[in-house]
């Protein structure tokens, strides 16, 4: 019984090891070049527009060359319908600002709700592709965000289900879909979170790394981080850079509770180089002393100086 049961722990640790090689043939990323690229989500200059009492939106164009200022070579906006990139684009143009993924929202554990959000998101995919997108990510609807009311098993069941459908359908496009979390996700032992990554087929759905909604979502802790990190580190293909200082989102990204020079070892360590995107956002307790453009060069240069080993 003893040599048995050694037996089935030798072959599961070994099974366990194969899992978290990279894996290559099945996500082999789309975004790796020659030199580093690192890009910035549209969030985080909402954050600090807002701060300021300004509209990101209200001059898209302008808002796009203040983020041309920072350097930042990459966009990652936000996208609800296929017609927004036919405004988006020739701005990008104009700034000479890429845009290699973009957030797209959807709700998934239910099936009206499901069909239509694949049906959107298909739809956004077939007008990126020709712009240069080669990662759409997406968070499943965190709506009880903050709340004591969990999504079901048979709920997580069903988004996991069209997960996998919508990231079958970008496939064939030449597109990675990317599974995105909040810390809602992480509650309950993380059964929502694993449910995606374990229910899901690594070829269909890849992993956009959040390390600090895993920080904050598992209690402020980097071993938890790290630990998810490793048990799917063959399935990242973005990591969303944000940092906080005794738990409050920075100012800038820089030196605090989590230790990104570690975070970019882990990823050498894996095999694995993802796309990376800055998403520095403010929050109320966040410092206020500089804006937008200035925070955000700061971010670039300290992110360019953390990651500089992914340059070939």
């Amino acid at each position: 019984m003893i040599q048995n049961r050694r037996a089935f722990l030798g072959s599961l640790a070994s099974l366990t090891a194969a899992s978290l090689l990279p894996a290559w043939d099945v996500l082999a990323h789309p975004v790796a070049a020659d030199q580093l690229h690192i890009a910035s989500n549209e969030y985080s200059w909402i954050t600090f527009y807002q701060r300021q009492g300004r509209d990101w939106f209200a001059d898209l164009d302008a808002s796009l060359g203040e983020f041309a200022k920072s350097g930042i070579p990459g966009y990652e906006p936000s996208v609800n319908k296929a017609k927004e990139l036919h405004l988006l684009a020739p701005l990008l143009k104009k700034h000479n600002i890429e845009m290699r993924s973009l957030y797209v929202g959807c709700t998934l554990h239910k099936e009206k709700e499901a069909e239509e959000s694949l049906e959107q998101v298909v739809s956004i995919a077939k007008a990126a592709r020709p712009l240069g997108v080669k990662i759409i990510v997406t968070n499943p609807s965190p709506i009880r965000w903050g709340g004591e009311e969990d999504k079901t098993d048979a709920e997580l069941a069903l988004q996991a289900k069209y997960l996998g459908k919508i990231g079958a359908e970008l496939r064939e496009q030449g597109i990675t879909l990317a599974y995105h979390n909040h810390d809602s996700e992480m509650r309950r032992s993380a059964r929502e979170f694993h449910h995606m990554m374990v229910a899901t087929d690594p070829q269909h759905v890849a992993l956009c790394l959040e390390p600090h909604w895993l920080y904050r979502g598992s209690g402020n802790s980097q071993v938890a981080m790290f630990d998810i990190m490793r048990l799917y580190g063959n399935r990242i293909a973005e990591v969303h850079l944000r940092q906080s200082k005794n738990g409050i989102w920075s100012e800038t990204f820089g030196e605090g509770d989590i230790d990104y020079e570690q975070l970019a070892n882990e990823l050498l360590s894996l095999g694995v180089r993802p796309h990376l995107v800055l998403e520095q956002c403010v929050e109320e307790q966040t410092p206020n002393t500089m804006d937008a453009v200035t925070a955000h060069k700061n971010d670039l240069q300290y992110a360019s100086r953390v990651f500089s080993a992914f340059n070939k």
